[in-house]
């Protein structure tokens, strides 16, 4: 059952494809003075009690997604997937007291990956849309060419950024403009607004908090 939105404080959602520089500006968030507590699955964010959501992310990547059709299936890594978005709902409403949150993602871009996994229309998404929605998300846009740039043209992409065995070019654009229309189609109900990410850390983390301070009124 879907916690209850009564039970969750004021949150947005930094949203992007790969290499759009998320966990960059949370990382640039947190060391500066700020009303908004941050969350997100990156390990510089998970406390001693919550590295099994580490572990597993790292499973997911060195083990689960290379046996994909074979030892394990797609619904299989969706459920993996599942632990981050039940960690991530639960830290939301544990901030309750304490003020807004700013949330890496929250669901929507593990439902995109999953669907780009072949995992179908699972009924994880549907109980994962329930969930109490975010009163903004903030969407850091960037051109491909610069996000394969981003990623050292391929060398540090994960099975889960690009389509094919091998990390090419047209192979990571295609995955991350079907990942954009997905994530996309997911807020479309929400107020969003689009930061350009292409240039440097210090623009875009100004960027951002102009929209927080806005959202804070």
């Amino acid at each position: 059952m879907a916690a209850n939105t009564g039970d969750f404080p004021p949150f947005c959602v930094l949203l992007g494809p790969d290499y759009a520089g998320k966990s960059t500006v949370m990382t640039e968030l947190a060391g500066g003075p700020s009303p908004w507590r941050l969350l997100s699955v990156d390990d510089a964010f998970l406390g001693p009690a919550h590295r099994l959501i580490a572990r597993l992310r790292r499973d997911l990547v060195t083990e689960t997604l290379p046996a994909l059709g074979t030892a394990y299936s797609p619904d299989f890594a969706a459920s993996l997937m599942q632990t981050a978005v039940v960690h991530l709902r639960d830290q939301v409403a544990a901030y309750r007291p304490l003020g807004p949150v700013l949330v890496d993602s929250y669901y929507y871009k593990i439902l995109a990956k999953c669907r780009l996994l072949g995992a179908g229309e699972s009924p994880l998404f549907a109980w994962w849309r329930s969930l109490p929605q975010p009163g903004r998300v903030l969407y850091l846009d960037l051109p491909h060419e610069t996000a394969w740039r981003r990623s050292g043209e391929g060398a540090g992409l994960n099975p889960l950024e690009h389509y094919g065995e091998r990390p090419e070019q047209a192979a990571f654009a295609a995955y991350q403009a079907d990942l954009r229309k997905i994530m996309l189609e997911e807020i479309r109900h929400l107020p969003v607004s689009v930061v350009d990410a292409r240039g440097t850390v210090g623009q875009t983390v100004r960027a951002i908090r102009e929209v927080l301070a806005d959202e804070r009124g």
